[in-house]
């Protein structure tokens, strides 16, 4: 994945980039909250690891900057902090938009747990928005046309991409227009059915 690293202290800037790269990610860096926003507009970024306090800008006001962001993908939000970080601090910065914390000194192999959780969560909400999207379905079957140009039923097109099964039912429209004239139909057929066999055979 691109990662984004804001943090101001030059080392410990330089340890996670290091971690990063060792993870096999690319990464951008930058100092503060603000060179990271003007960023952010150029760059097609999915996962953004910010120390919480900076100069110009902290890490709470840039979240908050990204989740304000209209369109584009989802920015998977992580927030460095200190491990004497306050319960309150860290309410603070979920309300802010954080998706995720990492306590300071940097633990490689919490900073591997957390970008598999980013990488899983960023999966679904690009499936999901792809599902918001403009589908191409078929006028009369209403099948749907997938990436590969093959055509399913949107019950098999939607749970391949997001797990969700489906119960089947009738809406009421459905049930007024369709299904209630064909019982009347069966209706009829089963007394027409009843009537011949009571005539007498000859």
């Amino acid at each position: 994945m691109k990662i984004l690293t804001v943090e101001d202290d030059i080392v410990a800037r330089s340890v996670l980039g290091r971690a990063l790269k060792r993870l096999g990610h690319e990464i951008l860096e930058t100092s503060d909250g603000e060179t990271a926003w003007t960023l952010l507009q150029k760059e097609p970024v999915r996962v953004v690891v910010s120390d919480w306090m900076m100069p110009r800008m902290d890490g709470l006001d840039l979240c908050r900057k990204v989740r304000g962001k209209v369109g584009g993908e989802y920015v998977y939000f992580i927030l460095l902090t200190s491990s004497d970080a306050t319960e309150d601090n860290r309410r603070n910065a979920a309300d802010a938009g954080v998706d995720d914390f990492l306590t300071k000194p940097l633990n490689l192999t919490e900073l591997w747990t957390r970008l598999r959780v980013a990488e899983r969560i960023l999966r679904y909400t690009t499936q999901v928005r792809q599902l918001e999207e403009l589908m191409p379905i078929c006028s009369y079957c209403k099948k749907i046309r997938d990436d590969h140009n093959y055509w399913q039923q949107i019950e098999g097109y939607i749970n391949e991409r997001t797990g969700s099964e489906f119960s089947h039912s009738v809406c009421p429209d459905c049930y007024t227009r369709v299904v209630a004239p064909e019982l009347e139909q069966m209706k009829r057929q089963a007394l027409s059915a009843k009537s011949v066999s009571r005539l007498p055979k000859k």
